[in-house]
C-alpha cells in the first residue's frame, strides 16, 4: 500500500474563521436561520450543501474537527460525538438489531466489555468474545447472524495486534463489518485503509491531550456517516451525544500537534523498553522484537510515528502493584490514574482498574495478571530520569 501522512493531510486543510481568522470561528448556537423554507425542509432531508439544521445534527465547529478527522484517518467522512463510549456504542447500535450476533475480542476496554456482555443483552443481541490473534478462532465464531466484528488495533490493556486486513476479509466474506477502535494508535495505525468499516475514537486521550475533556469520534464512508446522522433514523442524531463547539474547537487546535506528539510518546515508550529489558524486568510492548505482534504492526504502520506511548510491566501482585504505584507517584514518574495519552506519565492496575468491569475468571483466562500495571507514558523531556524513578520505586 501506498505510504500514508496522515500528519500532512491535516495541515493541508485550509480551515480558516468568517472574517480570516487562523483559527476557525467558534459556533455559539445551537439553532441556525433560513433564508427560504424550502432550504429549510430540503436540509432535514439531507438534500443540501453546506447548510445547518440543528447542532445535535451539525454545527460549522463539529464539521471542522470532522473534517480534519477524516482527512487524518483517510476516510471520506466523520462525526464527533460526547465520549469515547457514546462513539463506540452509537456505532455498534448502529449496525445490530434484535437477534443479532457480535465477535468481539476479549482483551478490550471494560467499559466496551461491559456494555456488549450486558447492556446488549437488553436487546437479545449474543456476543462471542474471542482471542482476536487467532484468526481460526475469530471464524469459528462466526454465525449466520453475525453482522459485526470488533476489535482494537492495540488491544486494552494487554497490547495485542489485530490483524486489520485479515479481519477485514474474513468479516467481508461472511457478510459482517469490522469496526476497530484506534484510541491507542492515532496516526500510526489508519484502519479504514486497511479493510475496517469503520473506526471509532476516544478522543480523550491521545487526539486531544490534554485530559481536559471528553470526546469520540467515528470514521468511515460518506454514506455510513450520513446515516448515522439521519434525523429520522440515525443512531447518533437520535441517542444525541453531541460534542459541545467549543470543544471541538480546543480538540481541532491540539489536533495539529498530534504528529509531533505521537513521535514524542512512542519515543519515550521505547526508551522504557529497552532499559526494562536491560535489568530482566517482565514488560509488554510492541516496539521490541520479541512481541508477538511486532512484525505485524510494522506492516501496517504508517511510517515515522513509533510503535505507540502504551507499556506494561508486570508485578504479580496488586499489592505490589499498588506499593510501586504509591511510591512512583511520590517520586514524580506521573499520577496515579485511568486514562492515557496525557502529557504527563499515567499508571494504573488494569485488573483494578480499567479492566475492573471484565470478571475476575475472565481476566485470569486472558492471561490478565493481577498485577499489571499500565504505563501510558507521558511527553518528559529527561526519560532516563524517569527510568531511574521507576527503577528507585520497584527497589522499595
Amino acid at each position: 500500500m501506498k505510504s500514508f501522512d496522515p500528519a500532512s493531510n491535516i495541515q493541508d486543510l485550509l480551515q480558516f474563521g468568517e472574517y480570516g481568522d487562523v483559527n476557525p470561528s467558534i459556533t455559539d448556537s445551537a439553532t441556525f436561520t433560513f433564508m427560504q423554507a424550502k432550504t429549510m425542509a430540503d436540509t432535514f432531508h439531507g438534500e443540501t450543501e453546506g447548510c445547518y439544521l440543528y447542532s445535535r445534527h451539525w454545527n460549522p465547529s463539529n464539521k471542522y474537527l470532522s473534517d480534519a478527522l477524516a482527512a487524518m484517518e483517510g476516510t471520506e467522512a466523520a462525526w464527533v460525538t460526547a465520549s469515547g463510549m457514546s462513539a463506540i456504542t452509537c456505532a455498534l447500535m448502529h449496525e445490530i438489531k434484535s437477534g443479532d450476533h457480535i465477535v468481539s475480542a476479549a482483551t478490550i476496554y471494560g467499559g466496551t466489555f461491559a456494555f456488549l456482555s450486558n447492556w446488549m443483552k437488553r436487546f437479545n443481541v449474543e456476543v462471542t468474545f474471542v482471542n482476536i490473534s487467532d484468526l481460526k478462532s475469530v471464524e469459528n465464531a462466526v454465525k449466520p447472524n453475525t453482522r459485526l466484528i470488533y476489535t482494537e488495533t492495540m488491544t486494552n490493556p494487554m497490547l495485542q495486534i489485530s490483524d486489520i486486513p485479515s479481519l477485514s476479509k474474513l468479516a467481508h466474506k461472511h457478510g459482517a463489518k469490522l469496526i476497530v477502535d484506534n484510541t491507542f494508535t492515532p496516526m500510526i495505525v489508519s484502519p479504514c485503509r486497511l479493510g475496517a468499516d469503520i473506526t471509532v475514537y476516544s478522543m480523550t486521550k491521545f487526539i486531544n491531550g490534554k485530559n481536559d475533556c471528553v470526546a469520540g469520534a467515528i470514521c468511515s464512508t460518506k454514506e455510513y456517516i450520513c446515516s448515522l446522522i439521519d434525523v429520522n433514523s440515525g443512531t447518533a442524531m437520535l441517542l444525541g451525544p453531541v460534542l459541545d463547539p467549543m470543544r471541538s474547537s480546543s480538540i481541532l487546535k491540539n489536533l495539529h500537534t498530534l504528529h509531533i506528539r505521537m513521535k514524542q510518546h512512542s519515543a519515550n515508550a521505547q526508551y522504557l523498553a529497552d532499559r526494562f529489558k536491560s535489568i530482566g524486568l517482565k514488560f509488554n510492548y510492541p516496539g521490541v522484537p520479541e512481541h508477538p505482534g511486532h512484525e505485524l504492526l510494522k506492516s501496517m504502520m504508517n511510517p515515522g510515528f513509533g510503535f505507540g506511548g502504551i507499556i506494561s510491566i508486570d508485578l504479580e501482585t496488586s499489592e505490589r502493584a499498588s506499593k510501586v504505584m504509591e511510591a512512583m507517584e511520590i517520586k514524580g514518574v506521573g499520577y496515579l490514574a485511568v486514562s492515557l495519552g496525557y502529557f504527563k506519565t499515567l499508571f494504573s492496575n488494569s485488573g483494578k482498574s480499567t479492566s475492573s468491569e471484565i470478571p475476575d475468571d475472565i481476566q485470569h483466562e486472558m492471561g490478565l495478571s493481577e498485577g499489571l500495571v499500565r504505563f501510558s507514558v507521558g511527553l518528559d523531556n529527561d526519560i532516563e530520569r524517569t527510568f531511574e524513578l521507576i527503577k528507585e520505586s520497584l527497589n522499595e
